[in-house]
């Protein structure tokens, strides 16, 4: 009767997307090379940062909601 309700629930935060699969959904959006992922947390939400270098040199950052794959921003870094 109570064995589902004792059930230890699994925590929100493991149930994600990997590394791979964040740079793999940002190459898609911007073709080029990674340089760098952050799994990083904003405004309580788990984020993978994706650092792309395009073949015309620009950076641009990739956001992607570790949760589900979503991209939530795409953001050309300025270095002036």
């Amino acid at each position: 009767m109570y064995e589902s309700y004792y059930q230890p629930q699994r925590p929100m935060y493991r149930q994600r997307i990997t590394k791979q699969q964040a740079q793999e959904i940002a190459l898609q959006r911007i073709p080029g090379k990674v340089l760098h992922v952050d799994l990083d947390l904003e405004n309580g939400v788990m984020v993978y940062e994706v650092y792309i270098l395009t073949q015309d040199n620009r950076i641009f950052e990739v956001e992607v909601l570790a949760r589900s794959g979503r991209i939530l921003k795409i953001e050309e870094e300025d270095f002036d």
